[in-house]
């Protein structure tokens, strides 16, 4: 395993050089790679409606292809999920990434053409894998097995003719894999595609406890559900007692920092390494390339080309989209996406903000619809995770779970904001708790510290904590488990937190 362990590192580290190129000509590649999109959608159905052929540059395609949203898209996709081809992009399309997403709440399928499929996930995946090697080339990483938490695999619904398929996106991609990744993780491709997730995570418990894990790939969410079950079963008091030579997690989906001390809990060394990806149904946009840094580089030359809406435009018409060259640091913008797959001008409903211009990094801040604004405090996902990191660490917290909504100005009451909270740990004074919260998010958000001052138009925050495993109960309920299916953290309504609260026997 040390020989396969040598040449693997040595393969992976052979792109870091054409990683290198993207990041120093980051216009030259993006136009480059738009021309080519261009030229192969043109004679597609949607091509031809918008006369891609007499696009000379990409100011000729902002102009008349308009920025749209799944909705909008979804008359062409059904289509092609029935059997047609040709109506978004040139290669067949017979794998569609199935995403409920958190802006909707009906199911939506993503086209995953061959070149999305190879150019764009594939190729985020080993450059993850090129980028860590290279940060750690020490890394015994092919020495073991990468445990994979994928999601689900079934036969196309709408048309059994149609010899279509779909699938969380993580199972497209396990579904796909050369043969011989296959080898090097864990556990079995049937286990891995289970659909029925109770099931499914004891499976994974019970299969990989003797195998040789390196290094471990999932949403934060569910890998802690897997791991607390194998210490169930084991009677261990940590994973590395498990798998002791454990050296990194791939995560992504969810913001990482309030799971960070639980992690630490559960594999306690400080040699552990967690490396965060953007990796979406719609394609994989990120890779955070720094060893001390949670910023993520974003991957130019996977068959993707970038526009971003700044936030104040993202309710207009017809808002103003920049392209890289363009953007500014610190900004909150929409992402929009064109890509190999067949998405024109792509409202993925995710915003970011750009560390850095040279090379392009950034975090994501939140969702353009997972907002609350009840009060014009215009607070983002972002806020609430800085703050309830903050807060964690202040009164020595571990949270597990989170979702918030207004409570409106009703029956004489003021305004306020509700937080439903589970803990791995709870806070050891949760006042201070509520007021490490409350002013955090005053400090980092000016509007939502204009509508807390006197408590003129928003009271302070209220608190309800739930007992350990209530948001699984819940997203159970609502036929939401899985690992493309993520808690909604913020919501301008009370739809979900009325409906959490409902469930449960929860006091403030």
């Amino acid at each position: 395993m040390e020989i396969l362990n040598s040449i693997m590192t040595w393969v992976m580290k052979k792109r870091i050089h054409q990683i290198e190129l993207f990041m120093k000509y980051p216009f030259e590649v993006q136009e480059e790679l738009f021309q080519r999109l261009i030229q192969r959608g043109k004679d597609t159905e949607y091509g031809n409606k918008y006369g891609f052929v007499d696009f000379r540059n990409h100011e000729d395609f902002q102009k008349r292809v308009p920025i749209v949203s799944y909705e909008e898209l979804a008359p062409y996709i059904d289509r092609l999920m029935k059997g047609e081809q040709n109506v978004l992009w040139p290669s067949e399309v017979k794998w569609f990434a199935k995403s409920s997403g958190t802006t909707n709440a009906r199911s939506k399928f993503i086209p995953v053409s061959p070149e999305a499929l190879e150019d764009c996930h594939f190729k985020g995946g080993k450059d993850l894998i090129s980028i860590y090697v290279n940060n750690y080339p020490e890394s015994k990483l092919f020495t073991g097995k990468g445990l994979t938490i994928g999601g689900s695999q079934q036969i196309n619904q709408f048309d059994k003719n149609a010899n279509s398929y779909y699938g969380d996106v993580s199972a497209v991609i396990i579904k796909n894999l050369p043969l011989w990744v296959q080898f090097v993780r864990t556990p079995s491709m049937e286990i891995a595609l289970m659909d029925e997730w109770e099931e499914k995570i004891e499976m994974m418990a019970t299969t990989t406890l003797e195998e040789n894990v390196t290094s471990i790939s999932g949403v934060p969410t569910w890998t802690v559900v897997l791991l607390q079950r194998i210490l169930e079963l084991t009677g261990k008091t940590n994973i590395l007692e498990v798998w002791p030579n454990l050296e990194v997690f791939f995560h992504g989906a969810v913001a990482f920092p309030p799971y960070k001390d639980l992690f630490k809990a559960l594999i306690p060394s400080d040699g552990m390494r967690y490396m965060e990806t953007y990796n979406a149904s719609e394609g994989f946009f990120g890779i955070q390339d720094q060893r001390n840094s949670d910023e993520m580089l974003l991957m130019l030359d996977y068959g993707i080309f970038y526009e971003f809406v700044p936030f104040e435009e993202i309710g207009n018409d017809s808002p103003k989209a920049l392209t890289l060259e363009q953007v500014e640091i610190g900004v909150n913008y929409a992402m929009i996406i064109t890509t190999n797959a067949g998405l024109w001008r792509y409202r993925i409903g995710d915003t970011v903000k750009f560390t850095s211009i040279s090379p392009f990094r950034v975090k994501i801040s939140g969702r353009t619809k997972h907002f609350i604004n009840a009060f014009g405090e215009e607070l983002i996902i972002e806020n609430a995770e800085t703050a309830i990191t903050e807060a964690c660490r202040e009164t020595s917290a571990v949270i597990s779970n989170f979702t918030a909504a207004p409570r409106y100005l009703e029956g004489g009451q003021k305004g306020a904001h509700e937080w439903v909270m589970e803990f791995i740990k709870p806070p050891n004074d949760r006042t201070r708790f509520i007021e490490v919260l409350d002013t955090t998010l005053r400090k980092i958000n000016s509007d939502y510290d204009a509508k807390r001052y006197k408590g003129l138009a928003l009271e302070a925050p209220v608190l309800y904590v739930v007992e350990e495993g209530t948001f699984y109960q819940w997203m159970k309920k609502r036929g939401r488990l899985g690992g493309q299916n993520k808690v909604p953290r913020l919501s301008n309504s009370r739809e979900y937190i009325d409906d959490l609260l409902e469930m449960m026997n929860v006091t403030a």
